[in-house]
């Protein structure tokens, strides 16, 4: 993800002409350069003001440049909106609780695993073991206009699949003795759903580091299935 604002860099803002750009450049380099402006060189500030002109001043890598921090924003505001389901998750599962203090737990326990758990595992099973084999196709040639929309409708079918997977786990309250599977099963469902959307990124714009994203938060989604199967091993 991108981790220097070239923007700010150059004191011009993201809709800048390629003509703002070069005279904020011009403006700068003679402000830091030492063969300028003995008093104020600064070789470090001139090493940031040129790669931040290089990228800026070249239409494609400005483009490259503007999807990455597009992507960032989004993944900012994925992690914000995870964090407020993730608030709801505890105030729902609170309120559960209260509502169903004099019911019979060991039938809460088995309606969860049967109607929530084993669906909703089977389903992430499935988009979770299927992603390495798509991306060995698609590496025999990702340019390919065949195999790169073979992948696309692979992405779509995980789509699908993920959000069948959250229709189950919201389809009944989780008792509050699988609070710790339930919660593993929570983070899985929103690692694969952010790893989708890399992938998707990947798709429109075949930058690998998108692949590459989704791919490590599918092996995170990976492990924290595995952390819900064991939390359901110890309870049943």
């Amino acid at each position: 993800m991108v981790k220097i604002n070239y923007y700010a860099t150059l004191n011009v803002s993201p809709q800048a002409t390629y003509a703002e750009i070069k005279q904020a450049y011009r403006i700068l380099v003679k402000q830091y350069h030492p063969d300028s402006n003995s008093s104020q060189g600064d070789h470090d500030a001139i090493v940031r003001i040129n790669a931040a002109y290089e990228v800026l001043s070249d239409p494609q890598k400005r483009k490259q440049y503007d999807a990455k921090r597009q992507a960032k924003r989004k993944a900012t505001a994925s992690q914000q909106r995870a964090r407020q389901q993730n608030r709801r998750q505890r105030t729902s599962a609170s309120q559960h609780t209260q509502a169903t203090a004099g019911q019979d737990i060991d039938m809460q326990l088995h309606q969860w695993l049967q109607q929530v758990y084993k669906p909703v595992n089977r389903l992430l099973n499935h988009i979770l073991t299927t992603l390495d084999n798509q991306v060995d196709e698609l590496a025999a040639d990702p340019f390919d206009d065949a195999l790169m929309e073979e992948f696309q409708e692979y992405i779509e079918q995980c789509r699908s699949c993920w959000r069948q997977a959250q229709q189950e786990f919201r389809s009944m309250p989780n008792p509050s003795p699988v609070a710790k599977a339930a919660a593993h099963l929570y983070y899985c469902i929103n690692q694969i759903g952010d790893g989708i959307e890399e992938l998707e990124w990947f798709t429109l714009n075949y930058d690998e580091s998108y692949l590459h994203a989704g791919q490590e938060m599918f092996r995170r989604a990976s492990y924290l299935r595995w952390e819900a199967q064991m939390a359901v091993r110890d309870i049943f």
